[in-house]
């Protein structure tokens, strides 16, 4: 993807983000939570409750739009004759009859990285989506494998979970980051003092950094353990073995990159995602893949 192309969308997600959630709060009429008597409270919560759970979940009504468009994922069509593609859709097809959920938009995207990944609002609007880089590389039992894991993230409704949890951390950040910067800037204050906003919005800057680095580490503790339990479930839908072999398969080909195919919004998706040592391990999305298999031969 073109570095033009991701600020382009990136500008376009948060204009709509921006638009979206400024009508909400004026259609609410949320008036402004800083006055002369201190913070209102009522105010400030909702307004944070708002713009950081509305920004989340109006992303992720986008997530099926963002990823075709990022990725070029071109979703096959139920009465293609292409064979690859038909074989696909019916290994999506009797994933989902087991996991007993609505069978998603299934799509292709060309690339050379071995990866897949699913997005989507709901179960009944989801997207699974394989690179070509993966069926060219992967028997029939290890692509098995790897929708299974990604069925599964659907059918726990993974994506959603994330979702709160993301916008329940951001509007924590933004409510306590603004209340400690309002303490700090009143500081020393007295009646003779006016409320300087230029020092109350430099705390908040800091607070909200300090804060989404703690609430970092959370989302990212969540995201590794739902890949462990996303292992299980294909574990169960396809088999303990093909399961195990799509991993070892990731594993050997996890250096197979392909730039067009990075992109920051989708990569935390993926299936395959490689992590570093040390102490950003605590901030990595997925668990290594030694350890995903290691925990699947021991557990399951």
């Amino acid at each position: 993807m073109s570095l033009v192309k991701r600020i382009f969308l990136f500008l376009i997600v948060n204009f709509l983000v921006v638009i979206m959630i400024s009508f909400i709060l004026n259609f609410l009429n949320i008036r402004p939570y800083i006055e002369s008597a201190g913070i209102r409270y009522k105010e400030l919560l909702i307004f944070c409750l708002i713009w950081g759970m509305g920004g989340a979940f109006i992303s992720l009504s986008l997530s099926r739009v963002i990823a075709k468009w990022a990725l070029g994922v071109r979703v096959i069509s139920p009465r293609t004759q292409d064979e690859e593609e038909r074989k696909v859709l019916k290994i999506v097809e009797n994933l989902c009859q087991k996991a007993r959920i609505p069978v998603p938009q299934v799509g292709i995207y060309n690339a050379k990285e071995v990866n897949a990944f699913a997005t989507g609002p709901s179960k009944h609007k989801s997207l699974v989506a394989v690179s070509t880089g993966l069926l060219s590389h992967m028997k029939d039992e290890e692509i098995e494998g790897v929708l299974a894991h990604e069925i599964s993230h659907i059918a726990n409704g993974d994506m959603v979970t994330m979702t709160l949890l993301q916008g329940v951390i951001n509007a924590f950040v933004m409510f306590m980051a603004r209340i400690l910067a309002f303490a700090l800037s009143n500081m020393g204050r007295n009646q003779k003092n006016n409320f300087s906003y230029g020092s109350y919005m430099v705390f908040v800057f800091i607070f909200e950094i300090a804060f989404m680095i703690l609430g970092s580490l959370v989302i990212a503790a969540y995201s590794r353990y739902r890949e462990f339990k996303a292992d299980a479930g294909g574990a169960s839908l396809a088999g303990k073995t093909s399961m195990i072999s799509a991993l070892q398969s990731l594993r050997v080909m996890q250096q197979i990159k392909d730039q067009k195919a990075q992109n920051p919004a989708i990569e935390a998706l993926k299936i395959s995602h490689q992590s570093r040592g040390g102490l950003t391990s605590l901030f990595a999305t997925h668990p290594p893949l030694i350890k995903r298999i290691e925990r699947l031969q021991e557990v399951y």
